[in-house]
Formats: C-alpha cells, structure tokens, sequence
C-alpha cells in the first residue's frame, strides 16, 4: 500500500525522484525489520553489457566471478629481447620484542639509480626505523641514513655488534641513541632478503605480458573502464574480475565467503587461470590487498605492481565501532545516504558527470549484506609491515591528492615500508581517481610498464686492463732508464776513442 501511494505521488509529480527513492529505501528496510527478513536479495547484478570479452569463471561449486579477458588481436608480435636491468634486493629485516621494526637496506648502486630515476632523490644504502602499530594514524617511519659502513645487528646470544668503524661515537651522540641500542639487543625474528631481480620493458606486443585489474569494496571491473580500453587498444591482454558479490558474480549469502581469506583465495585461482610469464597487478583500495598476497606469493610470476590509493602497510582488522556493525536492514535504509557520502570523500568534484559515472559504471551497487560481510570480513593479521618488507616487486604508488578515504600519509609509509617503491600523487583526483582522471592515470601506468632500471656494464675489464697498462708503463720507463744509464756510457767511450784517436795525430803534427 505504502508502495502504490509512493508510485502514485511520484508519477503525478509531486516527490522528488531522489526523496522518493529515500522513501523507497527506508520502508523496505522497515518492512525487512518488521517481518526479520533480509533487506536485500542477494543475486548476480544483471548487466546489459555484451558477452564479447566476459566469462564467467566456477571457482568453487556455486560460486561464479564475471571476468573480463581481452586478448586483442595483434598485427605484430615481439619476443622479449631479454635485456632490462637487474637490481639487487638486499635488506635486512629485524623485529624486536619491544614491537619495533629495523630495516637495513644493503643493495648495491643498482637499487640507488632505480631509486634515482622515479624519486628524482638518491637513496643510498639506508637504515631505516619504524614501530610496528595497528592503526593507519601512526606517525611517519623514520629514516636513518648510514653515515658509515657499520650497522647494528644482533648476535646469536642478544648482544649488539658493530663494525670496527661503530667503535668510536658520533659527534653529538646522546644518551636516547644509546638507550635506542639497548632495545635492539633482543630480537625476536630477522629475515634476510638476498636475490638479483631483472626487471625489463612490457610492451603491449609481448606476448607473455598479462595485465590483471582489481577492484575494491562497493566497485566492480566497471571501474576500470577506460584502463581496459586503453591497454587492450595498445595490445596489452588484460583480466578484471568481479569480487564475489559485486558486479554480475554471484553472491553468497553467508557471511563467510567474503572474508580476506575467501576473497584471496579466488583471486589467487583465477591469478593462476590467467597468468602469463610476466604478470603486472593493478588494484585499487582494497582491492591492493589481493594484490600484495599474490605478489608475496608468486614472486617470480609478478613481474611489476601497481597500488592506487591503496593505504599503509599496516595489518587488517574490522573495526568494532564502524556504521557497517549495524544490522542489515538498517544499512538498507541508510543506503542512500551511504551512497551519498560515498560520492563526496571519492571524488574531488560531486557534479552530475561524477554521478553518472557512478551509475555507469556500477559504483558502490552492492547489497546491504555483501556491503556489511565485506566490511566486517577484513582480517588479515599476516599484512604488517614486515610481511610488505619482504617484498622485492617494483611498485608503483598512485594518490590522489583530494582522497578522504585514504590519507596520502599512509601511501607515503607504504614507500617507505616496500624496497622497490615510487610514489606519485595526483593533484586533481580523489578516491576514485581511475575514473576521474583517466588519461593521467593511463600515461603513469604505461611509463612504469615500460620502464626498465638502466644498469651499466661491469667494471671487470677496466680492472684488468688497468694493471696491465701500468705494467707496460713501468716497463717502458725502465726501459727508458735503462738507456739513459747506457747513454752516458757509450758517450764516455766515443770521447775516450776520440781522445786515443787525437793524441796519433797530434804526435805526427809535432
């Protein structure tokens, strides 16, 4: 009855098309209250789209992700050349039990040029400092620069040692530097990281090039629209799927399927049905979380990554006092003003071409339930800022300048967390700076693609030439020596033979 006088006075004119889906929304939520029901059905969103590009991928018995794979007809095919640069990723990771974190980076110039290349700042070999924390509102990870060759590290039996050259202090060290050394006499865990990764240029006419798109809470592979048109355009294969729940992929209606683990795990088999030789992640948001547990787990598969407004690298957890703990219904009723607020922390501008790409693109068009199961499903204590240490895959870090969701101090920590990390923020984008700023992000995300680290050639054979031409110079100066000592000597004996010769003659003439 409430929906025919709604319909009624919404056709005549006199209510609001936005009021009137405000109203719609909240007497469903109260019938769904009144009658214990869920507010919401929670089927695949229907697409009008075609099926040219899409499949639907069983991961498990019932559960179906939409994926959009492009493979796109190349005129010309390039094998990889094979060169690129080779980097050297050595660090140091030590833990402490009183929860700090100490990261010495031990690369060699390799590392300091890639560094030098994107940053426009030389990094030399560093150490740096950090406190482990469980909230993305910590301060900034302190930057220790080595001023010598030495750097503590902790011995079998927990006492620190230093090089010959930690002996004598520094000038104007005080006493918190030393109370900072007795912190660090008992570690609780180091991982050393020592291997050589090549790094080369991924053209869209490499065939062993895969590119794969992730989406975060509330989105869909719509929102990454105008990256598949440009890099499929360029030759590029790409892959976006739909998160379970979102987009045209089934939605389970228990709660547990949408945990970090149950998510990760599909990502993690549709990654291996996909997969090419040289495999570039791209997410978004929390979408960047999948793509960190891929990397951490195919390391020699993930070839470059790219994090979009992605945060620190802080550990998950749902936070109990948040406004998607509340039931269901509930949600259902406040969807439009969850809606609305959506529209005003991501995005920069909030004017009718940004609701349509929101409606177009079917932006944050969940369920109360998926919306509430995904929030609520964010666990992973795994993800701290060790286990982003232990990366060794070049990153690419994108921010927009005007997000509220993520503050551009958390994208600032992750480079500094991550060994291999460059961080460009976007002055004229928010959140969803994908959509705002297409051709922007497009440019970045193609130069990083092909970049490659310009690493020169060996020293080895100057140093070999080098001795040798010292000999030879060595050589030719005793010679030389030699000579002049010879000179004299034949000098001496022609005067001598000139004298013997003078003095006959000088007889006949008396």
């Amino acid at each position: 009855m409430c929906h025919c006088v709604l319909i009624s006075l919404f056709l005549c004119g006199r209510v609001p098309s936005r009021l009137a889906a405000m109203l719609t929304s909240f007497i469903e939520g109260l019938l769904c209250c009144l009658a214990s029901k869920s507010a919401n059905v929670v089927v695949p969103v229907e697409t009008s789209e075609p099926a040219d590009g899409y499949e639907f991928v069983e991961v498990k018995p019932g559960r179906v992700l939409r994926v959009r794979h492009i493979i796109p007809d190349r005129p010309v095919l390039e094998e990889p050349t094979g060169q690129g640069g080779s980097v050297s990723c050595k660090r140091k990771i030590t833990v402490y039990r009183n929860g700090q974190l100490f990261i010495e980076n031990l690369g060699d110039r390799a590392s300091t040029e890639v560094k030098n290349c994107h940053n426009g700042e030389s990094e030399p070999n560093s150490t740096v400092q950090v406190e482990l924390t469980d909230s993305g509102n910590s301060p900034l990870p302190v930057r220790i620069p080595e001023g010598r060759s030495d750097s503590v590290t902790a011995g079998n039996n927990g006492a620190s040692e230093t090089g010959a050259a930690g002996d004598a202090p520094a000038a104007g060290q005080t006493e918190p530097s030393q109370q900072l050394r007795k912190r660090r006499r008992k570690p609780k865990r180091s991982v050393v990281i020592d291997c050589e990764r090549k790094i080369s240029a991924c053209k869209g006419t490499h065939p062993d090039v895969a590119l794969f798109f992730i989406h975060g809470v509330g989105g869909s592979l719509d929102i990454w629209g105008s990256q598949l048109d440009f890099f499929s355009r360029l030759g590029y294969e790409v892959i976006a799927p739909d998160l379970a729940g979102h987009g045209a992929s089934t939605a389970p209606q228990i709660a547990a399927a949408y945990t970090f683990y149950a998510l990760a795990e599909d990502m993690r088999l549709i990654f291996k049905r996909y997969a090419r030789k040289r495999n570039i992640l791209i997410g978004h948001s929390y979408g960047v979380s999948f793509c960190t547990f891929l990397a951490h787990e195919y390391p020699e598969q993930i070839h470059k990554m790219v994090m979009i407004n992605g945060g620190g690298p802080t550990a998950l957890e749902p936070s109990l006092c948040s406004i998607f703990n509340l039931p269901t219904c509930v949600l259902h009723c406040l969807s439009p003003l969850l809606a609305w607020s959506f529209l005003k922390a991501g995005f920069a501008r909030q004017g009718a071409k940004e609701k349509q790409l929101l409606k177009e693109n079917n932006a944050f068009n969940v369920s109360s339930f998926v919306l509430r199961a995904m929030m609520s499903g964010q666990y992973w204590p795994e993800g701290d800022e060790v286990y982003h240490a232990e990366l060794t895959v070049p990153t690419l870090l994108v921010h927009g300048m005007h997000d509220k969701f993520v503050p551009v101090e958390e994208d600032q920590r992750m480079a500094e967390i991550l060994l291999l990390a460059f961080l460009k923020v976007l002055e004229d984008g928010s959140h969803m700076i994908m959509m705002e700023c297409p051709e922007a992000v497009n440019t970045l995300l193609h130069e990083f693609f092909l970049w490659e680290p310009v690493t020169h050639a060996p020293p080895k054979k100057e140093s070999k030439t080098r001795p040798e031409t010292a000999k030879a110079q060595n050589d030719n100066t005793k010679a030389i020596s030699e000579l002049a000592k010879v000179r004299p000597a034949t000098a001496r004996q022609t005067s001598s033979n000139d004298r013997t010769e003078d003095k006959p003659d000088s007889k006949a003439k008396k």
